[in-house]
């Protein structure tokens, strides 16, 4: 079976190379292939999918000015759909069967035709819980610009694993939501501090707020037997091999289902040079917070002498952690633990207040402001918007041409990473403080916050808005925006 989305006048196919040549770019057909794949995790064979190009490599990478054509085929052995997070296609390409893409079934075929949005993306499973199962992998999307950056680039997924499968994990949340007590840990502003690890590496509660409406929040709802970045754990990591004093582009995506992470350099300064493949101004420094759904591009020297640099990605609320290494010529590697020395503190907004999008939004009054709140908790386990499950959901409406802010007011338990398709919003107030923040598709709602976000209703259809983390979505926490009569 193929079905063919092929839409046309989307941009040229005339657009020329930026390079000195004048190449023009020709219509490049890509191939993508969803399948079964069997990896070695610690020691233990895993089943997973993976989303692979013929010679084997994972996700695209396409030239300035290349366009998004695509033929994708379903070996995976059952029905799938593949969303590309990040761009802005029409509508029925976006890989939504909720919003109006077909589901490919096992054996079929689904053809893609769309210009797509420069940057550091990625594509996932939006069917079921395949994402747990690594039904992921890069979307990168090179720009004029990036050819002028004198820097060797280096791509890392994150996800985490479990040898459970997914269903078995989530009848395990929805039926047993209890926690043992936490205990207290000092330091926390607004409130009291507590934390408890629980067996396998949960992490438990975190009492924040007024102590008139505080209430315990939870970092990580999952046990998972593995955190890998490009399917492999510290054990055995990726290496990459560096020039002394050189640059290197870490282009990171957080393809984890349920798992925030902290980027660590340890002594050496990294530089943010674009979030979700959006241009921000430069901000340095050595640990940066990694939502689920984010993706960060940073820029590190390597030492002049040689040596090492690892990147590592620590879990919130926990001692674990995968990475990568990054090392110059003849320069020995040393194994690194897969636990660090002390548990790290949730991720929130300490990056997201300094970032400033290059460019932001044209300066306009909004046409229309839409207020929702997150809801839910672990016991039930069931999360919502504005108290309403997607089943019972209320879309937020807008029409074409205006512009539209959403307010996110965080009443839940857990923050939550929300992610709009087909559309970039910019950040434009953090708990009530307005900020020129970035430009995204995907932000953090933390914990008893509120986060202020701005776009322009430039891409009729309908469109999810919902969290990513993949089991706060399944058990309700989605809704859509529709364009139409408001």
């Amino acid at each position: 079976m193929v079905s063919s989305l092929t839409v046309a006048a989307l941009g040229g196919l005339g657009v020329l190379a930026p390079v000195g040549n004048r190449r023009a770019l020709a219509a490049t057909r890509r191939t993508l292939v969803v399948e079964r794949r069997s990896l070695d995790i610690k020691g233990k064979a895993a089943s997973v999918f993976g989303i692979r190009q013929p010679d084997g490599s994972a996700g695209l990478a396409l030239d300035p000015g290349e366009r998004f054509q695509v033929e994708l085929a379903n070996k995976a052995g059952e029905d799938t759909v593949i969303h590309w997070h990040g761009q802005t296609p029409p509508n029925i390409q976006d890989g939504v069967t909720e919003t109006g893409s077909a589901l490919i079934a096992a054996g079929g075929t689904q053809s893609y035709d769309f210009a797509p949005r420069p940057g550091t993306h990625w594509m996932h499973s939006h069917h079921g819980l395949q994402e747990q199962l690594l039904m992921a992998a890069p979307l990168v999307v090179h720009s004029a610009e990036d050819l002028k950056l004198d820097a060797q680039v280096v791509t890392v997924l994150l996800h985490d694993f479990t040898f459970r499968p997914p269903e078995e994990v989530l009848a395990q949340l929805v039926g047993d939501g209890s926690h043992a007590p936490a205990m207290a840990m000092p330091g926390m502003a607004g409130g009291e501090r507590t934390g408890h690890m629980m067996p396998g590496g949960r992490s438990g509660h975190i009492v924040a707020g007024p102590p008139a409406t505080r209430h315990a929040m939870e970092l990580n709802d999952i046990d998972y037997d593995a955190y890998l970045a490009n399917d492999r754990t510290l054990d055995d990591p990726l290496v990459v091999r560096t020039e002394r004093s050189g640059r290197v582009r870490i282009r990171l995506i957080n393809g984890a289902t349920s798992t925030a992470f902290w980027i660590d350099f340890g002594a050496i300064e990294a530089s943010v040079i674009a979030v979700d493949g959006n241009l921000v101004r430069p901000v340095k420094g050595s640990r940066f917070p990694l939502a689920q759904g984010q993706r960060l591009d940073l820029l590190v020297t390597m030492p002049a002498a040689g040596g090492t640099v690892p990147v590592l990605a620590q879990r919130e609320g926990d001692r674990a952690r995968t990475g990568i290494i990054l090392a110059t010529p003849d320069a020995a590697v040393t194994r690194m633990a897969d636990q660090a020395e002390a548990a790290a503190a949730p991720i929130g907004l300490s990056l997201e207040e300094r970032l400033a999008a290059q460019p932001p939004l044209v300066a306009r009054q909004p046409d229309v402001t839409h207020r929702i709140t997150l809801d839910g908790s672990m016991t039930p386990y069931i999360w919502s918007i504005e108290n309403r499950t997607w089943a019972t959901h209320r879309p937020l409406r807008v029409k074409s041409g205006q512009r539209v802010v959403v307010e996110m007011v965080n009443r839940s338990t857990m923050a939550h990473p929300m992610h709009l398709h087909g559309h970039h919003f910019q950040v434009v107030a953090l708990n009530g403080k307005p900020v020129q923040g970035a430009m995204r598709d995907t932000v953090l709602v933390p914990f008893n916050g509120t986060v202020r976000i701005a776009f322009d209703a430039d891409n009729p259809g309908r469109w999810l808005l919902h969290c990513h983390n993949l089991f706060h979505m399944a058990r309700g926490m989605m809704t859509e925006v529709v364009y139409g009569p408001v």
